[in-house]
């Protein structure tokens, strides 16, 4: 039980400690993150800035940089927010030494920022290596679908486009007319005020931007202009994607009718029993004839009783003999599963031909976004990430695209993580014992084609189907040794990942390549980048993957803070 209560004096006075390093004590992380910060060259960062001019002093680009990694890895991307906590938390208090940047430096400076992000990333993976880590026996390639900063809702088709281009020129036309006005206003009160007070200086011109608001006429253009090179591409594609599948639906007819014409030789030959269920189209025929005999038996036995040729009960009618009807239930089974089937291939024609037919749309927002599909439905609008890890969770390459398939990226990330495997077993230890450059990569189905499995390079293990289908093949068709030498590079992917050694290797994909994007979106709550275009997007994904190399070297204790 409580004695009583602790005093709250709110207006107790207290004396802060002479000195920032008191403030938190030097196992906190935020001391370390300023070391490392302070330790990477940004020479580049500071070419950007413009000194020695009149006015107050800006800020320090390698400060303003260590605010924007510690706000990132606490999950904070609000320049806003960044300023609020530069006054109320200690440890963004530390980081701008007391004399918080504004949201505006701090927005600006993330947008300088991008074009050397690439360069601080390098630098932060070779300090990783340093450290002993980027363990690349097993590396394991992903994607991830981030949204854009643009709303699924600003897509337009080219009559869209054209009809928002038509909109804004008249508005471009008003805003012209009110901008004239408003300057001629403006000067005739200027020349009334210099015949009154004489000739002086004035600021009453408007802002080029009032003048001439050209901004989202200008993505209207830059969107118009890819659709239309895009519609030309799409065209020639789809003749092509028509043409392959005609030819497909032939050799398809044609193996069909040679199916059905050696089961029916099978049949006709009295000596060999077909095996197996036979064709929907063989059972209807069968079905059909053998119908066609029992009524025709049914029937004579009925013609004989009527004419007195046979004693006792009197046979059925054909509607209720159990064999007719019996083989007329198989039969109309047969159909109704012969027009399901129909039925389903002409659902999914229409499904790809919408697919491939539907109209070209671009975002008005952002150009240079695509809209995504979902795995589990939906769509998105956004870009398609990809990274690549190393088995000891460091993202050692980055690649951002607005294709949504996986496949067309595999060539780029792979030609990116060998040159990161070069930088890191460049910068490891003279002591380290870690094999030189990729052991072998990862990756699942979506990144399949004989081109990816073909492609120079590392060692592969890519995925020919789902990982529970890849394990039922393992566990019930094991294989040993080498894929067979007239196999195709699918069937020899498919034979290794059978193998015992193939399919434990594989199995590692999952929680080295998605574990750090559960974190990026989960933990850091990364669902949408910050800004616009696929170059700043590609920089605001290298910039966490910065963030969290140096999070998991903290975490792993690899840059271990100094003890209290």
């Amino acid at each position: 039980m409580a004695k009583g209560y602790r005093p709250v004096d709110r207006d107790q006075q207290f004396l802060m400690p002479e000195s920032m390093r008191d403030w938190l004590p030097a196992s906190d992380p935020v001391w370390l993150v300023i070391g490392v910060v302070a330790g990477l060259d940004t020479t580049r960062l500071h070419a950007q800035r413009r000194t020695g001019g009149a006015g107050r002093a800006g800020y320090d680009p390698d400060m303003l940089l260590t605010l924007l990694v510690w706000a990132w890895a606490s999950g904070v991307r609000s320049s806003r927010v960044i300023e609020r906590l530069c006054q109320r938390d200690v440890a963004y208090r530390i980081i701008c030494a007391g004399d918080a940047p504004d949201h505006v430096t701090i927005s600006r400076f993330r947008a300088d920022t991008a074009q050397v992000v690439q360069d601080l990333f390098t630098q932060v993976l070779a300090l990783c290596a340093r450290m002993g880590m980027g363990q690349l026996g097993v590396v394991a390639v992903d994607s991830v679908k981030i949204a854009s900063n643009a709303s699924l809702a600003a897509n337009r088709t080219a009559d869209g486009l054209a009809k928002a281009a038509a909109e804004q020129a008249q508005i471009d036309v008003r805003a012209r007319a009110l901008a004239a006005a408003a300057a001629a206003e403006h000067a005739a009160t200027d020349a009334a005020e210099d015949a009154m007070y004489g000739p002086s200086r004035h600021g009453d011109e408007l802002p080029e931007e009032l003048v001439d608001p050209r901004s989202r006429a200008a993505r209207i253009a830059q969107a118009l202009e890819e659709l239309t090179a895009d519609s030309a591409a799409r065209s020639a594609e789809r003749d092509g994607i028509a043409e392959r599948q005609q030819d497909r639906e032939q050799r398809q007819q044609q193996r069909k009718q040679a199916k059905l014409d050696a089961y029916r030789r099978q049949r006709a030959d009295r000596g060999s029993a077909p095996v197996g269920k036979p064709p929907t189209e063989i059972r209807i025929e069968v079905l059909t004839e053998n119908l066609a005999a029992a009524q025709a038996r049914q029937q004579a036995k009925i013609d004989r009783y009527l004419a007195g040729g046979c004693v006792g009960r009197a046979p059925l009618p054909l509607e209720r003999n159990a064999k007719v009807n019996r083989i007329k239930a198989a039969l109309d089974r047969a159909i109704a599963e012969a027009g399901a089937r129909e039925q389903a291939q002409t659902a999914a024609a229409a499904r790809a031909a919408a697919r491939r037919g539907g109209e070209p749309r671009r975002n008005i927002t952002d150009p240079q976004s695509r809209m995504m599909p979902l795995r589990g439905g939906g769509w998105l609008q956004g870009y398609n990430c990809q990274a690549a890890t190393s088995s000891d969770g460091l993202i050692i390459a980055t690649s951002v695209g607005n294709n949504p398939s996986d496949a067309p990226a595999f060539a780029t990330i792979l030609d990116k993580a060998t040159a990161a495997a070069t930088l890191i077993d460049a910068h490891r230890r003279d002591d380290s014992e870690a094999p030189a450059g990729i052991g072998v990569v990862l990756a699942d189905a979506g990144y399949l084609s004989i081109d990816n499995l073909t492609e120079p390079g590392p060692d592969r293990l890519i995925a020919v189907g789902k990982s529970r289908d890849l394990a039922v093949a393992a566990r019930e068709e094991p294989t040993t040794g080498p894929p067979p030498p007239e196999a195709t590079p699918i069937e020899a992917m498919a034979h290794r990942l059978r193998t015992p050694e193939g399919h434990a290797l594989y199995k590692q994909r999952s929680h080295i390549a998605e574990t750090p994007f559960a974190h990026a979106k989960h933990n850091l709550g990364f669902r949408r980048f910050t800004s616009r275009g696929i170059n700043r997007a590609a920089a605001e994904f290298s910039f966490h993957a910065l963030v969290h190399n140096l999070f998991k070297a903290i975490g792993t204790a690899a840059l271990a803070p100094a003890a209290s």
